[in-house]
C-alpha cells in the first residue's frame, strides 16, 4: 500500500450537546456505521440481543445492543455521501466511540469480483469533497490524494477470513455521475470499488485518534452497464459483514 501525506491533526471531540444525534439509548464505545438506515435495523435485529433505539432524529436510525461476544455496539446509520457521514462520526466521538467500522456496499470495478463478495478497504482514493476539506491532499500534483484506515482495525477485519488481504477503494460523491465513465481512470490507480463515505471516515478517524476501517459488499458491477444485487443476496452478504465487523472489534 502507498504511503500516504500526515493528516493534519485535532484533539478528539469530547464533550457538547450533539446536534443531529439525539440519543434516547446507552453509546457503546464501538459501532458499525452502515449509511442506510434500514441496514442499521436489520442488523441490529440480526446480531444485537435486545437492542435499543440509540437515535432516530433526521432518519438516521441507530440501535445499542449487546452482540454474540457479550459486549455491548452501537449500529449507527450514517447516511448517503461524506457529509452525512463526517457529522454522524464527529457527534459519535464527542459522545465516547472510539473504535468503528464502516459497513456498506460498493459498485466493483475489478472484474474479478462477484455480486455480493466482501472488499475490506485498507485506503481510499479520495475523489470526494469532503476528504478534502478535512485535510487530505495528494502528495505530487497530478497524483491521486489517498487516506489510510487505521491499520490494526483493518488487519483485524483480514483475520476473520472475509477477504485476503486490504484493498484500495475509490471514496466518489456522486452516484450518478454526469462526467461520463470514470471507472477506467480509478482501476487504473488501484481501485478495485468505488462508494461513497471511506474517505471521509478514515480521514476523520485518523484527525481525531479514533479507529476506523471499512468492509464493503459488492451490491453492482460496473462493467459495460451496470448490474444490481437482489434484496436477498445483498441482506445475506450484510449479515456476514456485520459478523466479520463485531469479530474484528471484538
Amino acid at each position: 500500500m502507498s504511503e500516504h501525506p500526515p493528516i493534519p491533526e485535532s484533539p478528539p471531540a469530547n464533550g457538547g450537546t450533539p446536534i443531529h444525534l439525539r440519543p434516547t439509548a446507552e453509546l457503546a464505545e464501538r459501532a458499525l456505521l452502515p449509511g442506510d438506515p434500514g441496514r442499521a435495523l436489520a442488523l441490529a435485529q440480526a446480531l444485537l440481543e435486545k437492542p435499543l433505539m440509540f437515535n432516530h432524529h433526521r432518519g438516521l436510525w441507530g440501535y445499542t445492543g449487546m452482540a454474540a461476544d457479550g459486549e455491548p455496539l452501537t449500529i449507527q446509520s450514517t447516511g448517503m455521501g461524506g457529509p452525512s457521514a463526517a457529522i454522524v462520526l464527529h457527534e459519535l466521538i464527542a459522545l465516547g466511540v472510539r473504535r468503528a467500522i464502516r459497513v456498506g456496499t460498493c459498485g466493483g470495478l475489478d472484474a474479478s469480483l462477484a455480486l455480493g463478495d466482501l472488499v475490506v478497504a485498507g485506503e481510499a482514493i479520495a475523489a470526494d469533497g469532503t476528504s478534502q476539506a478535512l485535510g487530505i491532499a495528494s502528495r505530487a500534483p497530478g497524483t491521486d490524494a489517498r487516506v489510510a484506515a487505521d491499520d490494526e482495525l483493518t488487519a483485524s477485519l483480514t483475520r476473520t477470513g472475509v477477504a485476503d488481504a486490504a484493498a484500495t477503494v475509490v471514496s466518489t460523491d456522486l452516484f450518478y455521475d454526469p462526467r461520463g465513465r470514470r471507472e477506467q481512470d480509478w482501476l487504473a490507480a488501484g481501485a478495485v470499488a468505488v462508494e461513497m463515505e471511506a474517505a471521509t471516515l478514515f480521514a476523520l478517524g485518523a484527525r481525531s485518534q479514533v479507529q476506523v476501517a471499512c468492509v464493503l459488499a459488492v451490491s453492482d458491477l460496473l462493467g459495460e452497464g451496470r448490474v444490481r444485487i437482489d434484496d436477498e443476496r445483498l441482506e445475506s452478504a450484510a449479515q456476514r459483514m456485520g459478523e466479520a465487523a463485531i469479530a474484528a472489534l471484538s
